[in-house]
């Protein structure tokens, strides 16, 4: 098999053999193809944003599912996810220039204590991937870092991670203060983390617990779609 694939030159292949292609290529994390078939498919004609939504987001919608179903594990996942954003690399420019539609802004970040961040560097890839604007705050994030980022973005979407039982509590830290200031019904607040539940999540007032990136992405877009709806006319 591996002989046969060594001979597909990508850019003989027609649009619609081209975008498939990517969607493999995503799934096995082959960087430099993608960015080949990216400037492809732009040579092309193609808008940014049909690149962004049919190759790379279909492309990364499967390898969520697919990791979501333990088929995937995360050493993979992280690879798709740089393949993604060797793409987007390419596109993020253009896509500004043409104003694509963005489907919703996040700000992320590991809580003040923990240093991990494996599981949110992927969940802030899969978020990108599936269209959103991703700011990312890096590790140990006092709760003035959360705040100053709320207010300079306005995401609609705050998430905040932690892989410690030590560190957990400080999300609720960030929520009570943010009650405090009287902005929390203005933001989702979504939750990660190996330790962290349903219940924990509750238990501090965020809107979601996210298992998992893909889980994130779902839940992320589901829970937008519910809030534009309740603002309806009024938006």
């Amino acid at each position: 098999m591996a002989d046969e694939d060594e001979d597909i030159v990508l850019s003989e292949l027609d649009d619609a053999e081209l975008v498939q292609q990517m969607h493999d290529d995503l799934y096995d994390g082959l960087k430099e193809e993608i960015e080949e078939a990216v400037n492809i498919l732009l040579e092309r004609g193609w808008a940014p944003y049909d690149i962004l939504t049919q190759a790379l987001v279909e492309g990364m919608r499967i390898v969520g599912i697919d990791f979501r179903d333990g088929i995937l594990f995360v050493p993979e996942v992280l690879l798709s996810a740089n393949a993604m954003k060797a793409g987007m690399f390419i596109l993020r420019p253009l896509l500004v220039e043409t104003g694509a539609p963005k489907v919703g802004k996040m700000v992320i970040g590991t809580v003040k204590g923990d240093i991990h961040d494996i599981g949110k560097n992927l969940v802030g890839m899969m978020m990108e991937g599936a269209g959103f604007e991703v700011i990312d705050l890096g590790i140990n994030n006092p709760v003035e870092n959360y705040l100053d980022a709320l207010e300079e973005h306005k995401p609609e979407i705050l998430g905040m991670s932690a892989l410690l039982t030590t560190t957990m509590p400080y999300m609720k830290v960030v929520v009570d203060t943010m009650k405090e200031k009287g902005i929390r019904d203005d933001y989702i607040v979504m939750v990660g983390g190996a330790p962290l539940n349903e219940e924990f999540a509750d238990a501090v007032g965020a809107d979601a617990y996210c298992r998992d990136a893909a889980v994130t992405v779902e839940m992320a877009k589901e829970l937008i779609a519910r809030r534009h709806n309740q603002l309806g006319s009024s938006d």
